[in-house]
């Protein structure tokens, strides 16, 4: 997920816990957003850099790469964290809808996983538009329906039964967007060529008796102990593992399913 509420052990343990889901996706949205080298390329709602790191390999030295979050913390890890191979990548903190670049700078715009927490979405794609030069691309991963997922269903049944009811309601954001949604309204901000598909990777994850409780705490884990307290951090943990046991391995990681949209456009 693209957004952090009021974790326990920061933007470091989000970027640490989110990397083996996130990170099969970002290739995949790459490639649907036909980088290459020289090309200038905004990672909206970039989070800790997964998409922008990876992309400063692609576009190369005679490239540029820009990120851009509101959260500054996750802002702070993306610049502490980032491959120092290439030039530097320009990472800032910024509302979508109010983007500080020039009008038509950018050959593509990124975002994972970032659209269902924009508050104005037709103000965002506005601003998008807005710094795509004509032709450019656009491309957007957000996760499929929660009950596509096992791993998110059970962290979604730990939430609602130990996390209350603004956990609960933050989990489900993330789920909140649909391809219909974004496609409307990339083609109202003036996109064209709107496609979208699915993706899907069985994705292992790290022994669970540990991961469950790590992830848990680093999206969520404050929400949780203010609910029912440190213990009910440690029963949640303990739902996710028994939920996915039959995904389950003796070593104790787990492989399953995780299911992305991917939607793309021309400017």
């Amino acid at each position: 997920m693209a957004a952090r509420h009021g974790d326990t052990e920061g933007p470091e343990g989000y970027d640490t816990c989110s990397a083996p889901i996130t990170g099969p996706f970002v290739a995949e949205l790459l490639d649907a957003a036909g980088l290459g080298p020289g090309d200038a390329v905004l990672d909206l709602a970039c989070g800790t850099g997964f998409v922008a790191h990876a992309a400063a390999r692609l576009v190369g030295p005679t490239g540029r790469v820009f990120g851009a979050d509101s959260d500054e913390g996750l802002i702070r890890v993306a610049r502490d964290r980032h491959p120092r191979l290439y030039p530097d990548i320009e990472f800032t903190v910024t509302t979508a809808d109010r983007l500080p670049y020039d009008d038509a700078a950018f050959d593509a715009v990124v975002c994972q996983q970032g659209v269902p927490f924009f508050t104005d979405l037709a103000g965002t794609l506005t601003e998008t538009a807005r710094v795509t030069r004509p032709d450019g691309r656009f491309a957007a991963t957000f996760w499929a329906p929660v009950d596509r997922q096992p791993y998110f269903l059970a962290q979604q049944r730990a939430l609602q039964e130990y996390g209350g009811p603004v956990a609960a309601r933050h989990f489900a954001r993330a789920f909140s967007c649909t391809a219909e949604q974004l496609i409307t309204a990339l083609r109202t901000a003036g996109y064209r060529a709107t496609a979208h598909r699915d993706v899907t990777f069985g994705i292992a994850l790290p022994p669970l008796d540990t991961y469950a409780h790590d992830h848990l705490s680093a999206l969520w884990g404050s929400l949780i102990t203010q609910a029912g307290g440190a213990e009910a951090l440690t029963r949640a943990a303990r739902l996710v593992r028994d939920e996915v046991v039959g995904h389950t391995a003796p070593d104790g990681t787990a492989t399953l399913p995780f299911t992305a949209v991917l939607v793309t456009a021309v400017r």
